[in-house]
C-alpha cells in the first residue's frame, strides 16, 4: 500500500506531525473564487468556452488559516499571497502558467506557494493546464509536473510520507508516487476523494518503490469505507 485517501475534514483528524515528513497542498485561499471559466476573455480561451458547473470551492468563502500545518517539518502551501500575513518568512515558489505573449490578458500570469524555511524565490513554467482545460477534474487543478518540482524542492529521503489535507483531484498524490514517496490525501468533499482514487489507480511508476505506510495512526482510526488504497 503506497497511498491512503480519506473523506473528511483534515483539521479534525488525529494527525501527528511526528509521523509526517511533509505537507504539500493547494488549500482554499479564502478568496470566494468564481469558478465559472466561461467568463474568461483572454489567453487561450474565448468567452463562452470553459465550464460553469464547478460550483463553489468548500471553505473558500472564509479566510484560510495555515496555522495547523506550520508545525510540520517541511511544508508547501499554494495561494500564499492570499494569507501571507499569517505565514512566517519562507521560500517563495512561483508557477508561471502562461507564455510570454499572453501575459496580462486575463486573470493571473502566475501562482505562488510558500515553502517553509529559506528566503529565496524560485520559478517553474508549465503551460499544460491550458491544454486540458475542458477535461480537468478540479477548478484549481495543478499540473503533475509542477507538483513534482515542488516535491523535489523539499529534498526528502526516498519513501517519505507526504500528506495533502486538501486533496482535490489528487495531483499531489500522483506527483508523490512518481517521486518515490508515500502519500495520504484528505478532502472534505467525497466527490473529489473518488476522483483522486480513480486517478491514483492508474499506473504511476516511481523513481524508487516506496515502503508501506500502514504504521501511521490514521490507518487504525478510520473505517474501511473512509479509506481508499
Amino acid at each position: 500500500m503506497t497511498h491512503l485517501l480519506i473523506h473528511g475534514d483534515a483539521r479534525k483528524l488525529p494527525i501527528d506531525l511526528r509521523e509526517i515528513d511533509a505537507v504539500v497542498s493547494d488549500p482554499p485561499y479564502g478568496m470566494g473564487w468564481n469558478t465559472n471559466s466561461k467568463r474568461f476573455t483572454g489567453g487561450y480561451m474565448k468567452q463562452g468556452e470553459g465550464r460553469d458547473d464547478w460550483g463553489n470551492i468548500t471553505n473558500d468563502d472564509k479566510p484560510f488559516d495555515p496555522t495547523p500545518w506550520l508545525g510540520f517539518p517541511k511544508v508547501i502551501l499554494f495561494g500564499s499571497n492570499h494569507y501571507s500575513s499569517r505565514l512566517p518568512v519562507g521560500t517563495t515558489l512561483v508557477w508561471i502558467k502562461r507564455s510570454d505573449h499572453t501575459f496580462g490578458t486575463f486573470l493571473s500570469d502566475a501562482e505562488m506557494a510558500w515553502m517553509k524555511g529559506g528566503r529565496g524565490i524560485y520559478c517553474f513554467r508549465s503551460l499544460e493546464m491550458f491544454t486540458i482545460n475542458q477535461n480537468r477534474s478540479h477548478p484549481s487543478q495543478k499540473p503533475v509536473s509542477l507538483m513534482r518540482w515542488c516535491i523535489q524542492k523539499l529534498k526528502l529521503r526516498p519513501g517519505s510520507l507526504i500528506i495533502d489535507p486538501y486533496l482535490g483531484s489528487g495531483t499531489t498524490g500522483i506527483a508523490a508516487l512518481q517521486e518515490g514517496h508515500r502519500f495520504i490525501g484528505i478532502d472534505i468533499e467525497r466527490k473529489y476523494v473518488e476522483i483522486a482514487r480513480r486517478r491514483l489507480e492508474r499506473p504511476h511508476a516511481p523513481i524508487q518503490r516506496p515502503g508501506r505506510p500502514e504504521h501511521h495512526p490514521l490507518f487504525d482510526t478510520l473505517t474501511p469505507e473512509e479509506t481508499h488504497v
